[in-house]
């Protein structure tokens, strides 16, 4: 691809499709950066991330579609991702016509390319409006169907089927391509969730209250990160979901709370906005990682509560090295995971994820908690979250965990809206389907 700079919204997304599927860029970094540096309306703005994400998500259905019209033809890289911008336009965007969606594609073939690309360009996308294309269910094997149909790896599709059972597994296959929605939650360290919401109405955003999280919000409209609201941590972006954790430890304001894997520090600022200082309260937040520490620290300056949050930088599997036993009254152990419950929000990590990182990060997890069990106080609780959906980080995790720790024993996890409390489990898995949020899991372990 030539370095051209084309400010349109289909040349962000291309740069940024481009940068995602050959170089490992992160999505939501990788489209933020190149929409930060454009020119573009806000109505572009949407266009290309539309087509970041929904390219991303149908991937696999988009590839199968095309494959027919290029058999096997070596072409560049932003080429064939280009072919699939148009694929994807013609298929899921009703409201652009064919004839605008192959106009644009040519023009940057032509801007970006050769004579020759423009060609190629031009023939491809108009057998693929001539010819139509090819029916998902001529696949007969129904497990290759489904990774086709949803885009996901077989493995994938193998896995969840056999965890979850058929029915369920084709719900959480519609939903994770499912457009994210954008939640906040309310900061009341500074505010109170009628404050938050009359705000935010003041500056141009229209939420909802959360049907989930108790301290939650769902944005319908508006750009909540350039309101003063944001700017001020009256409210902070976190999913829905992932406030379930923090909310089923129920943090007294004196307690000594460690969060075991914090970065980038949301559930740890969600932490310490329980906690006070005069009463003890306090959290210490570890990372490996030297600069995710600043990034915690950054979080707790804008949201208020740096004075109750200590970042310090560590693996937590070597806790032992800091801190004494029964140093902590409750623990969060938010642990490393494959993220399959966040493929909505992060849709190229599917095509990158194979079963056996599951059972290597099932190894790790279980170190963590291992290391950290003899720091909780006895009749203290060690929460246990993750943002998988896949059973053997979750309560493999966990039994496998109390098959070693006899000290301990699991309770049931309860949320303010007591969701799904009529399951008989004591863990708590919330899966993409269950809300539209994402996919997550908390378990709570109390030491004897």
């Amino acid at each position: 691809m030539k370095n051209k700079q084309i400010n349109t919204a289909r040349g962000a997304a291309l740069k940024t499709l481009d940068q995602v599927l050959q170089k490992g860029a992160y999505s939501n970094l990788q489209l933020s950066q190149v929409l930060k540096n454009s020119q573009l309306s806000a109505v572009d703005k949407r266009l290309a991330t539309n087509l970041v994400y929904g390219v991303l998500q149908h991937k696999l259905t988009l590839e199968y579609w095309l494959a027919p019209f290029i058999k096997g033809k070596k072409t560049e890289s932003w080429v064939k991702t280009l072919l699939l911008m148009s694929i994807y336009q013609y298929q899921y965007l009703d409201r652009i016509p064919d004839w605008a969606v192959t106009n644009e594609s040519i023009e940057l073939a032509k801007t970006l390319g050769n004579p020759g690309t423009r060609r190629f360009m031009t023939g491809v996308l108009h057998a693929i409006l001539r010819q139509g294309l090819r029916s998902v269910s001529d696949i007969q094997d129904p497990i290759e169907r489904r990774s086709v149909e949803f885009s996901l790896p077989k493995w994938l599709v193998e896995e969840l089927t056999k965890q979850y059972g058929q029915r369920t597994a084709d719900e959480i296959f519609a939903a994770i391509n499912e457009p994210a929605r954008v939640s906040l939650r309310v900061n009341l360290a500074k505010t109170t969730i009628s404050q938050a919401i009359n705000v935010l109405k003041e500056q141009g955003v229209e939420i909802e209250k959360s049907q989930v999280a108790r301290d939650g919000l769902v944005v319908k409209s508006g750009d909540v990160i350039n309101t003063q609201a944001f700017l001020d941590g009256l409210v902070t972006i976190q999913d829905e979901s992932a406030m379930l954790a923090v909310e089923s430890m129920q943090v007294e304001s004196s307690d000594r709370v460690l969060d075991a894997c914090a970065a980038p520090g949301g559930k740890t600022v969600q932490i310490a906005a329980a906690l006070d200082v005069k009463s003890g309260g306090s959290v210490t937040a570890l990372d490996i990682h030297p600069h995710k520490i600043t990034l915690i620290e950054k979080n707790a300056q804008r949201l208020g509560v740096a004075d109750r949050v200590h970042a310090c930088q560590l693996d937590a599997r070597k806790v032992d090295e800091k801190f004494a036993d029964e140093s902590f009254d409750k623990i969060l152990v938010d642990a490393p995971c494959s993220g399959i419950g966040l493929l909505r929000r992060k849709p190229e990590i599917r095509y990158d994820k194979k079963l056996s990182d599951s059972l290597q990060l099932h190894e790790i997890q279980l170190a963590i908690l291992n290391a950290v069990a003899p720091k909780v106080k006895k009749g203290g609780i060690i929460t246990y979250s993750t943002c998988t959906i896949l059973q053997q980080e979750n309560d493999g995790t966990v039994q496998a965990f109390l098959a070693a720790h006899p000290d301990f024993k699991l309770l049931k996890t309860q949320t303010a809206r007591a969701l799904k409390n009529a399951r008989t489990g004591a863990t708590l898995t919330i899966l993409p389907s269950d809300y539209g949020s994402d996919g997550f899991f908390i378990s709570s372990l109390q030491r004897l």
